[in-house]
Parts: C-alpha cells; sequence; structure tokens
C-alpha cells in the first residue's frame, strides 16, 4: 500500500475514532437521560392517577432525605402537589393541572427521544460508510454474507 493510501485510512480511521464514536456516545447519553426524565414523569402520572382512583385526600410516607436515611412524613392534603418544573424550580398543582402538564412533558420528551434516535441513527451510518470508503482504499472485497 503506497503512502497516500495510508494516510486516507488513518485520517479516516482518526476521524471515525476522534468524531463519529465520542459523538455517539454523548448522543446516546443524552438519549438515556430523556429516557429517565420521561419514566419519572410517567411514575409521577400513575401515582396522581392512583391517588385519584382510590380518592386518599391524605397519607403517610417515608422520605428519603438523602444517603439512606429516611424520615416519616405526613401529608394532610394531597389535593395539590409540588412538581419539579426544572432549574430548581416547583410549581403547586391540582391533580388535573399535573396530569396536563405531565402529558405535555412526556409528549415533549418523546419527540426529544426521537430525534436522539434519529442523530444516533445518522451517526451510526456515517461510521458504517467511512468504514465503506477505508474498505474501497484497502480494495478489501466485500463479504457476500452482508
Amino acid at each position: 500500500m503506497d503512502k497516500s493510501r495510508a494516510e486516507k485510512v488513518q485520517r479516516f480511521e482518526e476521524f471515525v475514532d476522534r468524531r463519529l464514536k465520542p459523538d455517539l456516545v454523548r448522543a446516546i447519553a443524552e438519549r438515556d437521560k430523556l429516557f429517565e426524565q420521561q419514566k419519572v414523569f410517567s411514575d409521577l402520572r400513575k401515582n396522581i392517577e392512583n391517588l385519584e382512583k382510590n380518592s386518599v385526600t391524605s397519607l403517610r410516607s417515608l422520605v428519603n432525605l438523602g444517603s439512606e436515611v429516611y424520615m416519616q412524613a405526613d401529608v394532610p392534603d394531597t389535593r395539590r402537589i409540588f412538581v419539579d418544573v426544572g432549574l430548581g424550580f416547583h410549581v403547586e398543582f391540582t391533580w388535573s393541572e399535573a396530569i396536563g402538564y405531565i402529558a405535555t412533558r412526556e409528549e415533549r420528551l418523546s419527540g426529544q427521544i426521537e430525534d436522539y434516535t434519529r442523530l444516533i441513527a445518522s451517526i451510526k451510518s456515517q461510521i458504517k460508510i467511512v468504514c465503506e470508503g477505508i474498505r474501497e482504499i484497502l480494495q478489501i472485497p466485500t463479504n457476500s454474507s452482508n
């Protein structure tokens, strides 16, 4: 293999290793964070629906204070709840307001998850195209089983 081919192959490999693979890892991590947020909102919606269905207006619960230290908490009126809306802000909602807010957030999160899924697929296809380019430069025959 001549020197120019070797340099091209090396540049392509560096592009995959230094740019595309880290971008792929980052996109997957961001999508995983969105999945986690989606699960939190889904759990909250289910809990509110259970409170409504069972007409629970007060409850007693254990609250994790941190480092697995728990304290018993009495909630005298469950009909109004505080929901974390981001950036450290919490908003007081009625059950129906909270369900509406959660539905909006879940819809937005689903859209963001779809965007990241498309980005991940795009990065994977770019990696495949670059690897195909390397294969052509090295004149390696394609595997007929693929």
